[in-house]
C-alpha cells in the first residue's frame, strides 16, 4: 500500500453517527466538545460556521462539505444570527434522524461523526485546520456528497450489512477530502511529505519494508537527492529527521500489532528492524512513553 493508505489502515473508521438538520429563519446553534472528527454536506441553503480558538468563521453554501478536525466546540449560525440555542435542544428531539429548528425549511445539512481506533489520528488531521472547507465545484465534493447521503440512508434503514457498510463509506469521506487536501498546496506535516514526489518516494520505502535498516544515503538515493538536501526538506516538511520518523512509524505498527495480536513482543519487534526483545523494548519506551507489554495492558483494559 501506498504511506496514506497504511496510516488510513491504522485508524480503522470504527463508528459514524449521521443526523440531520433542518432549519428556518434565523437562528444560531451551539455544539458542544465532540470524539474524533465531524464531517458535514449542506444539501439547502447556507450557514457560518465557527471553531472556538479560531480566529475566522468560515461560511458554508449548498453543495459544499466541511471537516471539523479538532474536537472543539463550535457554532452555525445564520447571518443575522440570535442568541444561541444548545444543540440538544433539537438534536434530542429529532425525528427519524433530522432535527428541526424554527420549524425547518431553509437550511438542510446532512452530518457524521466518526472515531478511530488506536492513537494515529493526529498523524493525519494534526496537520489539517479545524475546517477544512471542501467547496461545491471541486469532483471530490460531488463524492463525498454522495458518500454521506448513502451513509444516512443505511443508518436510517438498518439494512443488512450496513454497519460494514457505514465503515466503508467513512473511508471513502476521509480518503476524498485527504486527497483534496493534499491537491490544494496549503498541506504541511506528513500531509506535506505526501505533496512532494521526492519525498514521497522515500517514505514509501520505509513503509513498504519498514523492518529494513535504511540508511539516509539510501533514502536520499530514492528521492533523487543529496543526502544534506533531503534530510533538511524531510526535517522541514514532516518536522522529523527520516531516520526518526522511520522509528516512530515502526512504533506505530508494532502498537497496533500490540493491540491487536497476541503475538509476543519479541516476534513483533523482530518484524519491525529489532534483532532483540531488549533493544526493541527500550526503542518503544523511547517513542511511545511506556514499555511495550504496559502499552499492551493499557489498550487491553
Amino acid at each position: 500500500m501506498d504511506p496514506l493508505s497504511d496510516v488510513l489502515s491504522l485508524l480503522r473508521p470504527k463508528t459514524a453517527i449521521s443526523a440531520g438538520l433542518n432549519a428556518g429563519g434565523e437562528w444560531t446553534i451551539r455544539f458542544p466538545a465532540h470524539d474524533g472528527i465531524k464531517f458535514n454536506t449542506v444539501m439547502r441553503g447556507a450557514c457560518w460556521v465557527s471553531v472556538e480558538g479560531e480566529a475566522e468563521r468560515v461560511r458554508i453554501e449548498a453543495g459544499d462539505c466541511f471537516l471539523l478536525t479538532r474536537g472543539r466546540p463550535f457554532l452555525f449560525a445564520t447571518d443575522n444570527p440570535p442568541p444561541p440555542i444548545d444543540s440538544a435542544t433539537i438534536y434530542d428531539h429529532a425525528t427519524d434522524g433530522i432535527a428541526t429548528c424554527n420549524g425547518g425549511g431553509d437550511f438542510f445539512l446532512i452530518g457524521g461523526r466518526f472515531s478511530f481506533e488506536g492513537d494515529h489520528a493526529g498523524l493525519l488531521f494534526g496537520a489539517l485546520p479545524a475546517i477544512v472547507h471542501i467547496r461545491d465545484a471541486s469532483s471530490q465534493a460531488a463524492v463525498l456528497r454522495w458518500a454521506l447521503e448513502q451513509l444516512a440512508l443505511e443508518l436510517k434503514q438498518g439494512s443488512p450489512g450496513g454497519a460494514l457498510m457505514a465503515d466503508h463509506l467513512a473511508q471513502i469521506m476521509l480518503l476524498q477530502v485527504l486527497r483534496l487536501w493534499l491537491a490544494s498546496g496549503k498541506q504541511s506535516g506528513w500531509l506535506g511529505a505526501l505533496a512532494d514526489q521526492r519525498l514521497t518516494r522515500a517514505l514509501r520505502a520505509m513503509h513498504a519494508e519498514p523492518q529494513r535498516r535504511w540508511t539516509l544515503v539510501e533514502l536520499a538515493g530514492l528521492a533523487g537527492m543529496s543526502r544534506t538536501t533531503f534530510a533538511e526538506r524531510f526535517r522541514d516538511v514532516v518536522g522529523q529527521t527520516p531516520l526518526d520518523y522511520l522509528a516512530s512509524w515502526r512504533m506505530r505498527l508494532a502498537a497496533d500489532r500490540l493491540r491487536r495480536s497476541a503475538d509476543s513482543v519479541a516476534t513483533i519487534g523482530f518484524s519491525v528492524g529489532y534483532e532483540s526483545e531488549a533493544a526493541f523494548s527500550t526503542a518503544f519506551r523511547r517513542v511511545m512513553g511506556c514499555t511495550p507489554m504496559q502499552h499492551r495492558r493499557i489498550v487491553s483494559a
